[in-house]
């Protein structure tokens, strides 16, 4: 019996709601097997499709194994898709996660707790070094009038 995709991406727990994996199919995220175009939420899975989706910057690949409507515990779930996401992708995945604070572009949101911590460590060793950011423009201006 065949079950929608965006139904199956539910309950396969790709997605924590049904209404997140229905939206990911509308914005072109999710395709079927080797073709490139985009598949809609109501598009039938049948047993052996090659799922694909994409959640930037990785695109995961699953093999479905068989078809269930409802959502199953996570140790349930090996057995109905397996996992066929290349090594190059979790690759990928892993130099985001460290590249983190260096690819931040400029009013990208604010610091972590981490990142504070170590722009507040970067400040006190600049003025441990006889740094002196104590000074006011405006003194200047005073001496000059």
């Amino acid at each position: 019996m065949p079950v929608r995709i965006d139904k199956w991406l539910w309950a396969m727990r790709i997605f924590k709601t049904r209404t997140i994996a229905t939206d990911a199919c509308k914005k072109g995220r999710v395709t079927v097997g080797d073709s490139p175009v985009p598949v809609k939420p109501s598009r039938m899975l049948e047993v052996d499709d090659i799922v694909r989706v994409r959640k930037p910057p990785v695109t995961f690949s699953f093999r479905v194994k068989a078809l269930t409507q409802n959502r199953l515990g996570a140790k349930l779930v090996p057995e109905y898709m397996e996992n066929i996401t290349p090594q190059d992708q979790y690759d990928l995945l892993e130099v985001v996660k460290i590249s983190g604070f260096i690819d931040r572009r400029k009013g990208l949101g604010r610091p972590t707790k981490r990142e504070g911590r170590e722009l507040s460590k970067f400040n006190d060793s600049m003025s441990d070094d006889g740094w002196d950011f104590d000074f006011d423009f405006d003194d200047d201006e005073e001496t000059d009038i």
